[in-house]
C-alpha cells in the first residue's frame, strides 16, 4: 500500500489508479504547492506595488540575468539526463527555444522552425537592460552574483538537472509551477508602473513572452507527472522533497533581492 504523510490507502485493488494518483495530487498540494515562495513572495509583492526605484531595477534585471543566462546550463542537463526520447525532445523544445529557435504559430513545437539570434531570450534580456544603463557585459556573468543568486542557480542545475529522473520531475514541476502562479505578472506590473513614472521605456517582451507561455509548461510537467506516478521507479517523499529543494532555492534568489533592498534602503536613511 502507498503511505503519505497525511493518511494510509486501502489496497490498490480496492480502489481505480485516478484515485490513487488523486491522493498524490492532495499530498502536493498540501506539502509542496503551498511553499512561502508561491504565496508570500514579498521581494514580488513590492515590486507589483510599484515601490522601486531605479536602484532596485538594476539590481533586480542583473541578478535576473545571471539566472536566465546559467538557467542554459541546468537545462542542457535536462536533455543529457533525459530518461526517454520523449523527454529528451521535449527538453530540446525549451532549451532551443531558449537559443533563439521560435515555436512556430499554433504547434508549441520549434520542428522545422528557424534559429534568429535576436530571438534569443537573454538576447531579449539584454534590449531590456540597456535603457537601464547596462552593457552585455554587465549581465548573465557568475561574478555579478550574489551568493543567494548563486545558489539558486547550482540547485537548478543539481535538482532540476538531476540524472534522478524522479527528482528532477520533482523540481521541474515545483519550477513550472511555481512560474505559472503569478510572479511574470507581478513583474510585468511594477515595470510598467516603473516605465511610466520614471520615464524610462522599457522593452517587455523577455517577460510578457514568458507569462504566455508558463501555462503551457506547468501543463507538461502535469502530463509527465501523469506518466511516470505508475512506474516502479517512482517515489512520492523523493518527488516533494526534491520540489521543495528547488522552491528553496527559488526563494533564496528573491530573499536575496528582498535583504539588498533593505541593506541599500538602511544605508540611505543612515546617509
Amino acid at each position: 500500500m502507498r503511505i503519505s504523510n497525511s493518511c494510509i490507502l486501502p489496497e490498490s485493488s480496492m480502489i481505480s489508479d485516478a484515485e490513487v494518483f488523486d491522493y498524490f495530487q492532495q499530498r502536493i498540494k498540501t506539502e509542496l504547492l503551498n511553499h512561502n515562495v508561491i504565496h508570500n513572495n514579498k521581494y514580488c509583492r513590492a515590486f507589483a506595488e510599484g515601490s522601486i526605484d531605479i536602484d532596485d531595477v538594476r539590481y533586480f534585471t542583473q541578478q535576473f540575468s545571471v539566472f536566465s543566462n546559467q538557467f542554459i546550463i541546468a537545462q542542457l542537463k535536462k536533455v543529457l539526463n533525459a530518461p526517454t526520447l520523449e523527454e529528451m525532445h521535449d527538453g530540446k523544445e525549451i532549451l532551443m527555444n531558449e537559443l533563439g529557435v521560435v515555436f512556430k504559430d499554433g504547434s508549441g513545437s520549434i520542428e522545422n522552425s528557424v534559429f534568429r539570434f535576436k530571438a534569443a531570450h537573454f538576447e531579449w534580456l539584454i534590449k531590456f537592460a540597456e535603457p537601464l544603463g547596462f552593457s552585455f557585459a554587465d549581465l548573465g556573468r557568475r561574478s555579478l552574483a550574489f551568493p543567494s543568486t548563486l545558489f539558486f542557480c547550482d540547485e537548478l542545475i543539481r535538482i532540476y538537472g538531476s540524472e534522478d529522473y524522479v527528482e528532477a520531475a520533482g523540481a521541474s514541476y515545483a519550477v513550472e509551477n511555481w512560474a505559472a502562479a503569478g510572479f511574470w505578472k507581478q513583474l510585468i506590473q511594477g515595470l510598467e508602473y516603473f516605465s511610466e513614472e520614471s520615464g524610462i521605456k522599457l522593452h517587455l517582451s523577455f517577460f510578457k513572452s514568458h507569462d504566455l507561455l508558463e501555462a503551457q509548461h506547468a501543463q507538461h510537467t502535469q502530463d509527465e507527472l501523469k506518466e511516470i506516478y505508475f512506474t516502479k521507479e517512482f517515489n512520492e517523499d523523493k518527488f516533494i522533497k526534491a520540489g521543495n529543494e528547488m522552491l528553496n532555492g527559488v526563494e533564496a534568489f528573491w530573499h536575496g533581492l528582498y535583504q539588498d533592498r533593505i541593506t541599500r534602503y538602511w544605508q540611505k536613511t543612515r546617509g
